[in-house]
Parts: structure tokens; C-alpha cells; sequence
């Protein structure tokens, strides 16, 4: 019997919507991620994109447990000698709530050029309203 592995031909990619509002930003993030990657499907290839779209809604809602409010850091450089910035996630979801569902997402995704394929179908809104509608996405319950 001979090992199957998918082609670019036989890859379909479906989407889904993942409601966030309320929900742990663990949670949220592995199941997005696991997604992202096609790990749910029979076909899953590892170097091949079997993954399907994702789109998370409500990410301003997303709960942090413990005291990851106010203890969190979110850091970027510039690249410039003491260009590090470090902001509180409580300062991040205030200016743009998204990122923090984003980086969550990211940093479970290989940091290969296939993870970056693979986050290029990620779709993160802060609020319920999504413009992907006419793809007909299915509902992602989080458990």
C-alpha cells in the first residue's frame, strides 16, 4: 500500500469563522492555527499548504487569564540601535485589538516560508461584522 500525498491539484480549501468574543486567547489561537495548517484534515501533508481560511471575529472580546493584562509585553524593534518598544497588553488591545489575536496565531505557526503562506489566510476582526461572507465560511465552535 502506497503512503498518500497531496498535490497542489487535490488541495481543497475551505473557510471558517471562529467567534472569539469571551473566549480564552489559547483556545481561540490553536484552533485557528491547527486550521491554518490542514492538521484537522485526512490529507494533511506536511510540506504542502492544505490549510484552510480562517477568519476570527470579536477579537476585542478575547479573554487573557491570570494577570496577562497587565504583565504581557508585546515587543517590536526598528532595527535601530535601542529601537526596542515594549507596550502592556492592556495598551495593545485599547489601540488595536487585533494584534494581540494575531501574534497568538503567529507564533503557532512554523517560521518557515510555508508559515507565512499559512498566516497570509489568516482574516482577524475586531468586532462581529466580517466581509468574507460570500465564501460561505462554516462556524468554528471553540471548546
Amino acid at each position: 500500500m502506497k503512503t498518500y500525498v497531496a498535490t497542489p491539484k487535490t488541495i481543497v480549501s475551505k473557510w471558517h469563522v471562529i467567534d472569539a468574543g469571551g473566549q480564552v486567547l489559547g483556545r481561540v489561537a490553536t484552533i485557528a492555527a491547527k486550521l491554518l495548517q490542514g492538521k484537522h484534515k485526512p490529507t494533511y501533508t506536511p510540506f504542502l499548504d492544505t490549510g484552510d481560511h480562517v477568519v476570527i471575529v470579536n477579537a476585542a472580546t478575547v479573554k487573557l487569564t491570570g494577570r496577562k493584562e497587565e504583565q504581557k509585553l508585546y515587543r517590536r524593534h526598528s532595527g535601530y540601535e535601542g529601537g526596542l518598544r515594549e507596550e502592556r497588553a492592556k495598551i495593545v488591545r485599547q489601540a488595536r485589538p487585533v494584534r494581540i489575536v494575531e501574534e497568538a496565531v503567529h507564533g503557532m505557526l512554523p517560521k518557515t516560508t510555508l508559515g507565512a503562506a499559512m498566516y497570509r489566510k489568516l482574516k482577524v476582526y475586531a468586532g462581529p461584522e466580517h466581509p468574507h461572507t460570500a465564501q460561505q465560511p462554516s462556524t468554528r465552535e471553540v471548546a
